[in-house]
């Protein structure tokens, strides 16, 4: 019995190491995804914005903040998104993710979706971030999936937001509710009827591609002060209802598609290092960063570059 416990222990050891080794490269891979996505779009457009959402840790080297920023990473980037900061229903700082935000602040934009469970923590969440020279969308139990627009707007004013680092305020609308916007032409009224100096969306309403007259038409608050148009892009994780799914395909076939994203039934993390997904999503005149840029964005914001962590810690 010994000797089996030991053996299982040498393998449970084993297994354990290999898992670190493979995510330390997955972390690695995806810092290099990221900025191989800003080197495209930087060739094609000097001014693109890019922002990755969550995975802080990518900021660091080798995911401590002991160990320093990454001044390869910080460089191709232009500001930082998170969910969740000092509020997940009710107020739960997260005071490591609070910690690495503070040094990346000294250089970057940093913006804050919180979401809160009761319409009187709103009013906090926003002062909360406004103290640390964040700034904050905040979404109701009724917006969770980013679907409706906000009746007030923090800081609102009729500056023309020409940087990142210009802005007071964003508005984040990736899942339109198709009851209060029951056409394109309806969305992009609305929008426009707005005073955010940050727009982040989808580059598509249901299954239409926005165009670049649509994109040109955002660009303009209510008020007549210009302001920027980012498009939300998914580069961790597949979606089966984009363009670019093809029949067939399930989870590990293609063997790119990893595992099961959990909460999102038509979601699957992928293995962003290889070359067939990282086709899909930039380096090409068929890839959806080609389709942001042609659509005439300002930048993207990319979600779940964390899959690194989900690939092989989170179970």
């Amino acid at each position: 019995m010994k000797v089996r416990y030991f053996s299982l222990l040498i393998l449970f050891i084993f297994l354990s190491c290999s898992k670190e080794k493979r995510s330390d490269k997955a972390f690695g891979n995806m810092q290099d995804f990221v900025i191989h996505i800003s080197n495209y779009a930087h060739e094609l457009n000097s001014d693109f914005i890019i922002i990755p959402q969550n995975g802080i840790e990518l900021a660091f080297n080798d995911q401590d903040p002991a160990n320093g920023l990454n001044l390869a990473y910080l460089n191709a980037i232009d500001g930082v998104g998170v969910e969740e900061l000092f509020y997940n229903g009710d107020y739960a700082l997260d005071a490591e993710r609070l910690s690495m935000l503070q040094q990346v602040k000294q250089s970057k934009k940093v913006l804050v979706s919180e979401y809160v469970n009761n319409d009187a923590f709103i009013s906090d969440a926003y002062i909360q971030n406004e103290v640390k020279s964040f700034i904050c969308f905040t979404r109701t139990s009724q917006n969770y999936d980013y679907i409706q627009i906000p009746d007030t707007i923090p800081n609102e004013n009729n500056l023309n937001i020409m940087q990142l680092s210009q802005a007071q305020n964003y508005l984040y609308l990736i899942g339109p509710d198709e009851t209060q916007f029951p056409s394109k032409e309806a969305y992009i009224a609305s929008i426009s009827s707005t005073n955010y100096d940050v727009i982040l969306i989808d580059l598509f309403f249901n299954d239409e591609e926005l165009s670049a007259t649509d994109i040109n038409q955002l660009k303009t608050k209510a008020n007549g002060g210009s302001r920027l148009v980012i498009s939300y892009i998914n580069i961790g994780a597949a979606e089966k209802d984009r363009y670019y799914w093809k029949s067939g395909w399930r989870l590990l076939h293609p063997l790119l598609i990893k595992r099961k994203y959990e909460g999102y039934d038509r979601e699957y993390w992928v293995r962003f290092w290889k070359s067939n997904w990282q086709e899909i999503i930039y380096g090409n005149d068929d890839s959806y960063m080609k389709k942001i840029l042609n659509a005439g964005f300002d930048g993207a914001y990319l979600d779940n570059v964390e899959a690194y962590y989900f690939l092989y810690y989170k179970d």
